[in-house]
C-alpha cells in the first residue's frame, strides 16, 4: 500500500473527515482490520485564515511548500490538500515535489463528465466563488461551465463555512439555506451542485435533494487517492 500525505487543518473538520473516510475507503477494499497508510501534516488554521482574508497569497504558499516537501521527505508516495481554496496555491507548493499532487478538481470533473454534464454550480469560500483559479482548471482541462450564486449569496455561504462548519456547527438553517441557493442556481439552468469546499459535504449531501446531481468533492477525491494508494 502506498502512503498518502495530507495537507491538513484547513479546517481541523475536513481534516478529521478525510481520516475517517480513507481509512473506511481501503476497509471497504481490503477488508480485516485494514486501513490507510497516512500521514497528516496539520497547519494552524488562524495562520491560513488570516492570510486569506488580506490575501497573503504567497505567504501561505510557502507555509504549505515547507509542508509538502516535510511530507515528501517522510516517505508519502501521494499528496492531498484538503481545501479547495488552498488549492489556488497549488502550483507554488508542488513545484519542488517529486511525487504526485492529486488535485481536487481533477476526480470531481471526471465525475461530472461522466454522467454527462457540462454546466454546473459550485459552492465554497468566497475565493473559490469570485475569483477563477477552480473555474478555470474545470473550464480548460474539462469543458465543464461553473456558474456560482450571486454575490451576496457567495458572501452567506462563505460566512456559514467559516463561522459554523470550520467551527463543527451543522444546523438546519444553514442546511435550508444552502439548498435554498442550490434550488435558485438549478433554477438557472445548473445541471448539478459541486460541494467545493470539504466542510459543505458534512453539512449538506445527495440526499437532501436526490433528483438534483451532487458532486462531493472530498468523497470523490478520496476514492481516486485509495485507487492510487492500492494499484
Amino acid at each position: 500500500m502506498k502512503r498518502i500525505g495530507i495537507l491538513g487543518g484547513s479546517s481541523d473538520q475536513a481534516t478529521a473527515d478525510y481520516y475517517r473516510r480513507l481509512n473506511a475507503a481501503v476497509n471497504a477494499r481490503l477488508g480485516g482490520w485494514n486501513t490507510a497508510e497516512l500521514l497528516i501534516n496539520s497547519m494552524n488554521f488562524a495562520f491560513v485564515i488570516d492570510c486569506i482574508r488580506q490575501e497573503r497569497w504567497d505567504e501561505v504558499g510557502a507555509y504549505l511548500t515547507e509542508r509538502s516537501l516535510a511530507l515528501q521527505q517522510a516517505g508519502c508516495d501521494l499528496l492531498l490538500c484538503v481545501s479547495n481554496t488552498l488549492h489556488r496555491m497549488a502550483p507554488m507548493f508542488t513545484a519542488g515535489l517529486s511525487i504526485p499532487f492529486l488535485h481536487i478538481v481533477d476526480p470531481t470533473a471526471i465525475a461530472i463528465k461522466a454522467q454527462g454534464l457540462t454546466r454546473v454550480a459550485l459552492f465554497g469560500t468566497k475565493p473559490v466563488m469570485a475569483t477563477d483559479f477552480i473555474k478555470l482548471h474545470y473550464a480548460e482541462r474539462f469543458g465543464i461551465e461553473i456558474l456560482v450564486p450571486a454575490p451576496d449569496e457567495q458572501d452567506t455561504i462563505d460566512r456559514i463555512i467559516f463561522d459554523e462548519l470550520c467551527r463543527g456547527q451543522f444546523t438546519d438553517a444553514a442546511r435550508t439555506t444552502y439548498l435554498d441557493i442550490a434550488d435558485r442556481m438549478r433554477q438557472q439552468g445548473a445541471e448539478g451542485l459541486i460541494l467545493g469546499c470539504t466542510e459543505i459535504p458534512l453539512l449538506i449531501a445527495q440526499k437532501d435533494r436526490p433528483d438534483f446531481p451532487m458532486f462531493d468533492t472530498v468523497g470523490l477525491h478520496v476514492e481516486a487517492a485509495v485507487n492510487f494508494a492500492l494499484s
